[in-house]
């Protein structure tokens, strides 16, 4: 008799409680307060009497497994063996005992690893992956945020910031990194190349003209093969077409250029979710550090942290000064592409952070 097949287990994502430090396992659910004794460390003290302390350190969010082993050594050595990644990959370790916090935190400051990310700071930057292991990136969101994270760094270990201030940085238009206070992404302005030698060898045309947002892609006959064409006027240059047809080139040299949006928010705390908007573009794409783009992050961080309220996020300040305070305050100049201008543009313009008629 044929030994019956093995069935997948359908168990979903596995409980969170098994991995839960045995203080937050216990109190879960019941905490009477927290407080921050200093940036990058959280303190959670339950009705029970309980204490836990939290030390927030900030990662390269793409790892070996070198760095990871080396990490696993430190929680055992300093926090007792637990660890969990926040959402924009920061690494927290946890320790019951207020005399574990700071040789935890000179163990990881040795590694390399800086203590911040908590309330009012700039916290570690949501990317996408870039050149490691995307297939449509116009650049390396990574090595971008890395030269960012460099200039800026103080403003990650200090809470000096009127609120706190997410970043987000995207290799294309797609923008899986979501919405920021401040977003670094890249931009095509240029349709694709076509090879038409090698559509018809490579791409299945009926999922590259369905991936198109704009159906601007359609099938067509070229020198009698089959192949593909683009309507320009159409074409909004956010290069989904590329990975699942490579002979549809768009990423450009000197056209596929980096822009900054300011102003995005997912949470709905004293204001709605909003989506960023375009404050720069045409910065190069110049790695390997990037500096023009550094440059207009700090800026912006600068113009915020000295003229904003407290707890205003970078959205709701240039709401409240208005966008024209906002581009002389920051040094920004205010050009045509600030201006919706795309085929959809007579119906959503008077929606723009610019324009009112």
């Amino acid at each position: 008799m044929a030994e019956a097949p093995r069935m997948p287990d359908e168990i979903g994502v596995r409980d969170i409680q098994e991995f839960l430090h045995p203080v937050m396992k216990k109190n879960y659910g019941n905490w009477k307060y927290h407080d921050r004794p200093r940036p990058g460390v959280l303190h959670h003290v339950a009705h029970s009497g309980d204490e836990i302390w939290t030390v927030r350190a900030a990662t390269s969010r793409q790892m070996d497994i070198h760095q990871i082993r080396e990490l696993m050594d430190i929680a055992d050595d300093f926090a007792e063996g637990y660890i969990r990644f926040t959402i924009r990959s920061n690494m927290e370790f946890m320790v019951s005992e207020e005399s574990k916090v700071q040789p935890l935190i000179d163990a990881l400051t040795a590694h390399g690893n800086p203590i911040g990310g908590t309330g009012n700071s700039v916290s570690t930057v949501s990317h996408t992956q870039g050149w490691l292991h995307c297939d449509i990136p116009g650049t390396d969101a990574s090595g971008a945020v890395k030269a960012l994270m460099d200039e800026i760094i103080d403003e990650f270990t200090h809470e000096e910031m009127p609120n706190r201030v997410r970043l987000t940085s995207s290799c294309c238009q797609i923008n899986c990194g979501g919405q920021g206070d401040i977003a670094i992404n890249i931009q095509h302005t240029k349709p694709p190349k076509i090879d038409h030698s090698q559509v018809g060898n490579v791409c299945e045309r009926p999922t590259v003209v369905a991936r198109c947002p704009v159906a601007a892609i359609r099938p067509a006959m070229v020198n009698g093969k089959p192949s593909l064409e683009v309507d320009e006027k159409k074409c909004i240059c956010c290069g989904a077409c590329f990975p699942p047809c490579p002979p549809m080139q768009i990423n450009d040299p000197e056209h596929s250029n980096f822009a900054v949006w300011v102003g995005g928010k997912h949470s709905n705390a004293r204001s709605k979710p909003t989506f960023h908007k375009l404050v720069a573009s045409g910065i190069p794409n110049n790695p390997p550090r990037w500096p023009e783009v550094s440059k207009i992050v700090k800026q912006i961080l600068s113009a915020y942290k000295e003229d904003a309220k407290d707890y205003e996020r970078m959205g709701e300040w240039a709401d409240r000064i208005g966008w024209p305070s906002f581009f002389e305050k920051t040094g920004l100049p205010f050009t045509k592409y600030h201006i919706d201008n795309w085929r959809g543009g007579r119906a959503n313009l008077n929606a723009s952070a610019h324009i009112r008629f």
